[in-house]
């Protein structure tokens, strides 16, 4: 390997935070989605995590919510019991690795000039070894922080939580008693906000999330005959009808204090009518910010026939729904209109969309751990386009905060790492990330 894999100036909080994220990356808990191919390498992360809470004496709740699926909750006490604890959570399990073309082991942890690189490095497992590190130096230091802090880990965020935070909310809640607000994915990374300076997006609400299927059925035949009544033309102008569509875009209270950051630093006055031109000269935060403005509805699936020479009686097509907070009725209302009345639209888990106190004070506390160690840095809140373990900690009334520090170089697009090949992050990053982070947990 290029560098050495700690560098000799870390910390012991570093140190220790590199090794864990190291370790737990090793630990192939990869998520199919399927109980039958999973296996149980989410149980061997939650336990390595169990293990090494205990080694410094945390009591930990150690859940397998079905087998395989491992769970660990600790706390640690705060100087303040009238203060609302703070849950900071990670999630274990990551995505597979099939069909991707990686230059590195997926799951050997290794470091190359200066970079580590495996499939959780950025999504989450990186977070979950910095949380571990953090959570054994307040013990082992005797450092009491301002409220309780509630150390989480979950199984299966990849597949929606349903044997993870969903879980625990539903059969465990008193793991979270007196909570009031999270920390999590997916925010704190750095992107360019003008030359010399960066902005560390706060995620401080989700858009809802659901997934549709639309199915019609036609007259069957044999494909010399053409029909007018065919499935397949009739389910093909609804998903044309969709893909075309543009939702207008909406400017929730976190978009309107990204634009405004933005704005004023890059001299740019966003535009409704010409905001996605706009956001192309913000480089690739553009696109993650654009995901943010409107609806979306992406086809995803279809399924229609099953031989050349035969019209198929039916025909379906999947889509992935996003909404923005607030938009829920009107959005099927909107769905309907553009599918038309002769299209059965069928719609599943419908998670919704989550948005806090963009001025909360723990966002006053992060930006002051932020100025430490970048002093023109800027803490800006976002709408996260995706979904996270925040939804599910929502239905206990706790605030969900996506904010995992990451300083990185201004073309390194974090939010780009998630789910890919050589999936990667500066080590000096993970440094950041702990010290930031502690800094954080001790004053929130």
């Amino acid at each position: 390997m290029g560098t050495h894999a700690i560098p000799t100036t870390a910390t012991t909080l570093e140190a220790e935070a590199l090794e864990f994220v190291r370790d737990l990356i090793r630990i192939e808990s990869v998520n199919t989605g399927d109980l039958a191919t999973i296996g149980d390498g989410e149980a061997q992360a939650a336990t390595y995590v169990r293990d090494a809470l205990e080694e410094v004496g945390y009591e930990v709740a150690y859940v397998e919510s079905t087998p395989g699926r491992g769970n660990v909750v600790a706390r640690l006490a705060g100087s303040d019991p009238s203060r609302g604890a703070l849950v900071v959570h990670a999630h274990l399990d990551v995505v597979p690795v099939d069909g991707q073309d990686w230059t590195h082991p997926p799951f050997g942890a290794e470091i190359e000039d200066g970079v580590l690189y495996g499939r959780g490095a950025v999504d989450m497992k990186h977070f979950a070894g910095v949380i571990l590190a953090i959570a054994r130096a307040f013990r082992r230091d005797g450092i009491v922080p301002d409220r309780d802090l509630v150390f989480a880990f979950f199984a299966d965020e990849e597949a929606g939580g349903t044997w993870g935070a969903r879980w625990l909310v539903e059969h465990r809640p008193e793991l979270f008693d007196g909570a009031t607000e999270a920390l999590s994915e997916v925010g704190g990374f750095s992107v360019p906000l003008a030359p010399g300076r960066r902005a560390y997006l706060a995620a401080t609400a989700e858009k809802g999330v659901a997934w549709a299927r639309l199915r019609t059925r036609g007259r069957p035949g044999h494909g010399s005959r053409p029909t007018d009544d065919n499935a397949v033309v009739r389910l093909a102008r609804a998903v044309a009808a969709i893909g075309e569509h543009r939702f207008p875009v909406t400017r929730t209270p976190a978009v309107e204090e990204l634009l405004r950051v933005f704005g004023e630093a890059r001299g740019i006055d966003f535009d409704d009518e010409r905001i996605d031109e706009q956001l192309e000269a913000l480089g690739f935060v553009g696109g993650l910010i654009g995901a943010s403005l409107r609806d979306t509805a992406s086809p995803t699936v279809l399924e229609a026939g099953s031989k050349t020479n035969v019209i198929p009686a039916a025909a379906t097509a999947t889509l992935d729904l996003r909404v923005v907070p607030g938009h829920e009725e009107s959005f099927r209302r909107d769905l309907r209109t553009l599918v038309g009345d002769d299209i059965e639209i069928e719609v599943g888990s419908w998670f919704p969309a989550i948005a806090a106190d963009p001025a909360a004070p723990l966002l006053d506390v992060i930006g002051r751990a932020i100025a430490r160690e970048d002093p023109d840095g800027v803490v800006v809140p976002y709408l996260l386009p995706a979904s996270t373990d925040n939804k599910h900690l929502a239905r206990l009334g706790i605030a969900g905060y996506g904010f995992v520090p990451l300083r990185v170089p201004d073309g390194f697009d974090v939010f780009g790492q998630f789910h890919t090949a050589d999936e990667h992050v500066p080590v000096e990053s993970l440094a950041f990330c702990a010290r930031v982070t502690a800094e954080v947990l001790r004053g929130a």
